[in-house]
Protein backbone atom coordinates (compact mmCIF):
# COMPACT_ATOMS: atom_id res chain seq x y z
CA UNK A 1 0.00 0.00 0.00
CA UNK A 2 1.47 3.51 -0.71
CA UNK A 3 1.88 5.88 1.96
CA UNK A 4 -1.20 8.11 0.29
CA UNK A 5 -3.36 5.25 0.53
CA UNK A 6 -2.22 4.50 3.91
CA UNK A 7 -3.21 7.86 4.89
CA UNK A 8 -6.41 7.74 3.48
CA UNK A 9 -7.05 4.48 5.33
CA UNK A 10 -6.04 5.93 8.67
CA UNK A 11 -8.30 9.18 7.96
CA UNK A 12 -11.00 6.94 7.50
CA UNK A 13 -10.45 5.14 10.32
CA UNK A 14 -9.88 8.39 12.59
CA UNK A 15 -13.74 9.65 10.85
CA UNK A 16 -15.06 5.94 12.33
CA UNK A 17 -14.07 6.71 15.44
CA UNK A 18 -14.95 10.03 15.87
CA UNK A 19 -18.34 8.94 14.45
CA UNK A 20 -18.26 6.01 17.68
CA UNK A 21 -17.28 9.08 20.14
CA UNK A 22 -20.12 11.20 18.83
CA UNK A 23 -17.71 13.54 17.79
CA UNK A 24 -17.66 15.80 14.18
CA UNK A 25 -15.54 15.03 11.55
CA UNK A 26 -13.39 18.52 11.94
CA UNK A 27 -10.28 15.70 13.36
CA UNK A 28 -10.70 14.76 9.61
CA UNK A 29 -10.74 17.72 8.01
CA UNK A 30 -7.49 18.86 10.40
CA UNK A 31 -5.67 15.69 9.56
CA UNK A 32 -6.41 16.37 5.79
CA UNK A 33 -4.60 19.95 5.97
CA UNK A 34 -2.11 20.41 8.77
CA UNK A 35 -1.40 16.89 10.45
CA UNK A 36 1.60 14.89 10.07
CA UNK A 37 1.73 11.31 9.58
CA UNK A 38 2.91 10.94 13.05
CA UNK A 39 0.69 13.17 14.60
CA UNK A 40 -2.13 11.79 12.66
CA UNK A 41 -0.91 8.37 14.26
CA UNK A 42 -1.00 9.35 17.80
CA UNK A 43 -4.75 10.77 16.83
CA UNK A 44 -5.86 7.58 15.61
CA UNK A 45 -4.24 5.81 18.89
CA UNK A 46 -5.58 7.99 20.99
CA UNK A 47 -9.17 7.85 19.91
CA UNK A 48 -8.89 4.20 20.22
CA UNK A 49 -8.10 4.32 23.64
CA UNK A 50 -10.78 6.35 24.55
CA UNK A 51 -13.17 3.85 22.65
CA UNK A 52 -12.14 1.03 24.07
CA UNK A 53 -12.49 2.88 27.80
CA UNK A 54 -15.89 3.84 27.04
CA UNK A 55 -16.77 0.22 25.82
CA UNK A 56 -14.99 -1.65 29.16
CA UNK A 57 -16.84 0.82 31.44
CA UNK A 58 -20.11 0.04 29.34
CA UNK A 59 -19.52 -3.63 29.85
CA UNK A 60 -18.77 -3.06 33.63
CA UNK A 61 -22.01 -0.69 34.50
CA UNK A 62 -24.32 -3.59 32.08
CA UNK A 63 -22.74 -6.52 34.36
CA UNK A 64 -23.22 -4.29 37.42
CA UNK A 65 -26.82 -3.89 36.90
CA UNK A 66 -27.55 -7.28 35.11
CA UNK A 67 -28.12 -8.62 38.92
CA UNK A 68 -26.30 -11.98 38.26
CA UNK A 69 -25.90 -13.66 41.85
CA UNK A 70 -22.46 -15.04 40.88
CA UNK A 71 -20.28 -14.81 38.06
CA UNK A 72 -20.24 -17.78 35.46
CA UNK A 73 -18.57 -18.04 31.97
CA UNK A 74 -19.37 -20.49 28.99
CA UNK A 75 -15.31 -20.92 29.19
CA UNK A 76 -14.96 -24.72 30.54
CA UNK A 77 -18.77 -25.32 30.81
CA UNK A 78 -19.60 -28.97 30.71
CA UNK A 79 -21.64 -29.44 27.83
CA UNK A 80 -22.73 -32.98 27.50
CA UNK A 81 -25.60 -33.08 29.59
CA UNK A 82 -27.44 -30.66 27.41
CA UNK A 83 -29.27 -31.37 24.47
CA UNK A 84 -30.49 -29.19 21.95
CA UNK A 85 -32.82 -29.05 19.36
CA UNK A 86 -31.34 -29.55 15.56
CA UNK A 87 -32.76 -26.00 15.04
CA UNK A 88 -29.94 -24.56 17.46
CA UNK A 89 -25.99 -25.17 17.60
CA UNK A 90 -23.68 -23.87 19.86
CA UNK A 91 -22.69 -20.94 18.11
CA UNK A 92 -26.15 -19.27 18.58
CA UNK A 93 -25.70 -19.50 22.15
CA UNK A 94 -21.70 -18.47 22.65
CA UNK A 95 -22.18 -15.95 19.82
CA UNK A 96 -25.35 -14.43 21.21
CA UNK A 97 -26.82 -15.12 17.95
CA UNK A 98 -29.80 -16.09 19.75
CA UNK A 99 -30.45 -12.92 21.37
CA UNK A 100 -29.98 -10.96 18.27
CA UNK A 101 -32.75 -13.27 16.45
CA UNK A 102 -34.72 -12.40 19.43
CA UNK A 103 -35.57 -15.89 20.26
CA UNK A 104 -36.64 -17.66 23.19
CA UNK A 105 -34.43 -20.44 25.47
CA UNK A 106 -36.62 -22.61 27.92
CA UNK A 107 -34.09 -24.71 29.94
CA UNK A 108 -35.88 -27.18 31.24
CA UNK A 109 -34.33 -29.94 33.88
CA UNK A 110 -33.69 -31.47 37.53
CA UNK A 111 -32.58 -29.65 39.53
CA UNK A 112 -28.48 -28.91 40.21
CA UNK A 113 -27.97 -29.95 36.39
CA UNK A 114 -26.31 -26.44 35.37
CA UNK A 115 -29.28 -24.68 33.78
CA UNK A 116 -28.36 -21.91 36.20
CA UNK A 117 -25.20 -21.62 35.61
CA UNK A 118 -25.85 -21.75 31.87
CA UNK A 119 -28.31 -18.80 31.48
CA UNK A 120 -26.20 -16.58 33.92
CA UNK A 121 -23.08 -17.89 31.79
CA UNK A 122 -24.69 -16.54 28.44
CA UNK A 123 -26.23 -13.31 30.37
CA UNK A 124 -22.55 -12.56 30.84
CA UNK A 125 -21.52 -13.09 27.40
CA UNK A 126 -24.34 -10.73 26.43
CA UNK A 127 -22.92 -8.44 28.45
CA UNK A 128 -19.53 -8.50 27.26
CA UNK A 129 -20.74 -7.97 23.94
CA UNK A 130 -22.68 -4.60 24.60
CA UNK A 131 -26.12 -6.22 25.46
CA UNK A 132 -28.42 -5.27 27.71
CA UNK A 133 -29.18 -8.15 30.26
CA UNK A 134 -31.39 -8.81 33.44
CA UNK A 135 -31.37 -11.51 35.76
CA UNK A 136 -34.14 -12.61 38.04
CA UNK A 137 -35.49 -15.21 40.12
CA UNK A 138 -39.26 -15.79 39.11
CA UNK A 139 -40.53 -15.22 42.81
CA UNK A 140 -37.79 -11.97 43.38
CA UNK A 141 -39.48 -10.60 40.20
CA UNK A 142 -43.10 -11.19 41.47
CA UNK A 143 -42.44 -9.59 44.08
CA UNK A 144 -40.81 -6.45 42.72
CA UNK A 145 -43.68 -6.69 39.97
CA UNK A 146 -46.29 -6.22 43.05
CA UNK A 147 -44.68 -3.88 44.97
CA UNK A 148 -44.48 -2.10 42.26
CA UNK A 149 -48.13 -1.89 41.29
CA UNK A 150 -49.14 -0.91 45.28
CA UNK A 151 -46.31 1.78 45.04
CA UNK A 152 -47.50 3.13 41.69
CA UNK A 153 -44.33 2.52 39.83
CA UNK A 154 -45.01 -0.44 38.10
CA UNK A 155 -44.92 1.61 34.68
CA UNK A 156 -40.93 2.87 35.30
CA UNK A 157 -40.37 -0.93 36.42
CA UNK A 158 -41.88 -2.05 32.96
CA UNK A 159 -39.91 0.32 30.88
CA UNK A 160 -36.42 -0.30 33.09
CA UNK A 161 -37.72 -4.14 32.17
CA UNK A 162 -38.53 -3.57 28.28
CA UNK A 163 -34.47 -1.67 27.70
CA UNK A 164 -33.18 -5.15 27.85
CA UNK A 165 -32.31 -7.25 25.12
CA UNK A 166 -31.94 -10.19 27.32
CA UNK A 167 -34.18 -11.28 29.61
CA UNK A 168 -33.33 -13.95 32.28
CA UNK A 169 -35.84 -15.96 34.67
CA UNK A 170 -34.56 -17.97 36.66
CA UNK A 171 -36.55 -21.21 39.04
CA UNK A 172 -39.62 -20.66 36.86
CA UNK A 173 -42.09 -22.70 38.41
CA UNK A 174 -40.28 -23.08 41.48
CA UNK A 175 -42.53 -21.56 43.97
CA UNK A 176 -46.78 -21.09 43.10
CA UNK A 177 -47.43 -17.63 42.31
CA UNK A 178 -50.96 -16.27 43.40
CA UNK A 179 -53.62 -14.92 40.51
CA UNK A 180 -51.92 -11.08 40.59
CA UNK A 181 -48.79 -12.23 40.35
CA UNK A 182 -49.08 -14.45 37.39
CA UNK A 183 -51.15 -11.84 35.79
CA UNK A 184 -47.97 -9.29 35.96
CA UNK A 185 -45.65 -12.33 35.01
CA UNK A 186 -48.02 -12.56 32.08
CA UNK A 187 -47.54 -8.96 31.19
CA UNK A 188 -43.65 -9.13 31.81
CA UNK A 189 -43.66 -12.01 28.94
CA UNK A 190 -46.37 -10.46 26.59
CA UNK A 191 -44.36 -7.61 26.16
CA UNK A 192 -41.05 -9.44 25.69
CA UNK A 193 -42.29 -11.22 22.48
CA UNK A 194 -40.86 -10.86 19.24
CA UNK A 195 -39.06 -7.47 21.27
CA UNK A 196 -36.15 -9.16 23.53
CA UNK A 197 -35.33 -12.62 24.14
CA UNK A 198 -36.01 -14.41 27.51
CA UNK A 199 -33.98 -17.72 29.10
CA UNK A 200 -36.34 -19.53 31.24
CA UNK A 201 -34.91 -21.99 33.58
CA UNK A 202 -37.83 -24.68 35.19
CA UNK A 203 -38.17 -28.13 36.49
CA UNK A 204 -41.23 -28.04 35.53
CA UNK A 205 -42.77 -29.85 32.67
CA UNK A 206 -45.01 -27.66 30.67
CA UNK A 207 -48.13 -29.40 31.41
CA UNK A 208 -47.99 -28.41 34.63
CA UNK A 209 -47.45 -24.92 34.26
CA UNK A 210 -51.33 -24.19 34.85
CA UNK A 211 -51.06 -25.60 38.39
CA UNK A 212 -48.54 -23.08 39.31
CA UNK A 213 -49.88 -20.11 37.90
CA UNK A 214 -53.37 -20.45 39.04
CA UNK A 215 -54.89 -20.25 35.26
CA UNK A 216 -54.46 -23.09 32.74
CA UNK A 217 -55.66 -20.42 29.69
CA UNK A 218 -53.09 -17.82 31.23
CA UNK A 219 -50.56 -20.74 31.41
CA UNK A 220 -51.10 -21.72 27.54
CA UNK A 221 -50.82 -18.23 26.25
CA UNK A 222 -47.50 -17.63 28.10
CA UNK A 223 -46.07 -21.42 26.56
CA UNK A 224 -47.50 -19.69 23.48
CA UNK A 225 -45.20 -16.99 22.98
CA UNK A 226 -42.05 -18.31 24.29
CA UNK A 227 -42.70 -21.78 21.89
CA UNK A 228 -43.32 -19.60 18.89
CA UNK A 229 -39.63 -17.74 18.64
CA UNK A 230 -38.41 -20.50 20.94
CA UNK A 231 -35.98 -23.31 21.56
CA UNK A 232 -36.01 -25.90 24.38
CA UNK A 233 -32.78 -27.50 25.91
CA UNK A 234 -33.17 -30.40 28.25
CA UNK A 235 -30.52 -30.97 30.53
CA UNK A 236 -29.45 -34.28 31.79
CA UNK A 237 -27.65 -36.31 34.74
CA UNK A 238 -27.19 -36.16 38.40
CA UNK A 239 -27.29 -33.01 40.62
CA UNK A 240 -23.90 -31.08 40.21
CA UNK A 241 -24.42 -30.12 43.47
CA UNK A 242 -25.19 -33.37 44.78
CA UNK A 243 -22.10 -34.84 42.94
CA UNK A 244 -19.52 -32.29 45.44
CA UNK A 245 -21.56 -31.54 48.50
CA UNK A 246 -19.40 -32.19 51.60
CA UNK A 247 -22.14 -34.14 53.22
CA UNK A 248 -20.92 -37.11 51.14
CA UNK A 249 -17.19 -36.55 51.69
CA UNK A 250 -15.73 -38.69 53.78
Amino acid sequence: MTPTKERDALRSEISALCKKLILSQRAVELCAEEATPRQEEFLHRVLSEEVESRERSRRSRLMNRAGFPVYKTLEGYERQGVKLPTSLQWSDLTDARFIQAKRNLVLYGPVGTGKTYLATALGVRACELGLVTRFFTVADLVMRLSEAKRGGTLERLSREIARADLLILDEWGYVPVDREGSQLLFRVVADSYESRSLVITTNLEFSKWGSVFTDDQMAAAMIDRLAHHGHLLVFEGKSYRMKHALMKQR
